[in-house]
């Protein structure tokens, strides 16, 4: 029986490669392993379950408007730290760990665009800054591109993906909601479009003014979008909630915005509206 003998002595077996870090992710919805490069290629949607990654404000601005075309405003814009705030670290030390982490001096950024070669005023939030949330800084940024599509006469487009108002700025954070839904206000007197896209997430304080006084509010699969947490709606009501009610699919179905997009599909619906406004 020498049938399974061994024919050569010395056979090696092959080393273990390697796997550098960093090329991977793995899905939260789904579980799937994505080499990187490829969720890139589909916009960082998984292309099995279709789950929408959170992705970078820079990243919207490559999606949305046609290359080359954003013009940054009021990018000097600062906080500063009016009650001078501290927890476990100190506000103005949070401020410049995010700037480090970020690249951004704020959570927003504002400017000119062009979507399909029309010119739009554009605002897009960032919640690796300190969790998009909307401080005296990101609300004036928000204003003051309010008020450049008014006297401009230009669209405006807002991507928000925020916590809601920054408690380390305290009632000065709180009037940024008056401030916006004000300016808003006007310019809808004035009949010029703004056009709101709601991410994941998009609650508090940012729900309860800019985020949700679009003309259209369009928002991506699945976001979260709310004002207060799910528990403390529960206490307050003393009733159970129905399973998904802060999703943008319920939000949909009860009408409380007017379009759920993919994210492959959003610059194309973004120049539809603006073409249906110009009409």
């Amino acid at each position: 029986m020498d049938w399974f003998k061994r024919a050569t002595t010395g056979l090696r077996t092959q080393k273990k490669r390697e796997m550098p870090d960093g090329l991977w992710i793995k899905c939260d919805s789904c579980g799937e392993i994505i080499f990187k490069k490829e969720l890139a290629r589909h916009l960082y949607v998984c292309p099995k379950c279709g789950n929408h990654f959170r992705i970078s404000s820079a990243n919207y601005l490559a999606i949305l408007l046609d290359e080359g075309t954003f013009e940054e405003i009021d990018s000097n814009l600062k906080s500063t730290d009016p009650l001078g705030f501290k927890d476990t670290k100190r506000y103005v030390d949070r401020l410049k760990e995010a700037t480090l982490k970020t690249g951004m001096t704020e959570a927003v950024r504002t400017g000119y665009g062009q979507i399909f070669s029309r010119k739009v005023v554009f605002g897009v939030m960032d919640f690796s800054h300190l969790g998009g949330s909307v401080g005296s800084v990101v609300g004036e940024k928000i204003g003051r591109a309010v008020d450049r599509a008014y006297q401009g006469r230009l669209p405006l487009i807002v991507v928000s993906a925020s916590g809601g108002m920054r408690m380390q700025e305290g009632v000065v954070s709180l009037m940024q909601m008056a401030k916006t839904s004000a300016k808003l206000a006007r310019m809808a007197e004035s009949r010029v479009p703004y056009i709101s896209v709601l991410t994941n997430p998009t609650t508090g304080g940012t729900t309860a003014s800019f985020a949700m006084l679009g003309d259209i509010i369009i928002a991506e699969p699945k976001a979260l979008i709310g004002f207060a947490g799910p528990r403390v709606i529960k206490q307050t009501i003393g009733q159970d909630l129905p399973e998904g009610f802060q999703r943008s699919e319920f939000l949909l179905e009860h009408g409380f915005i007017d379009f759920i997009v993919e994210r492959k599909g959003l610059k194309k619906k973004l120049g539809e509206l603006l073409n249906f406004f110009d009409h």
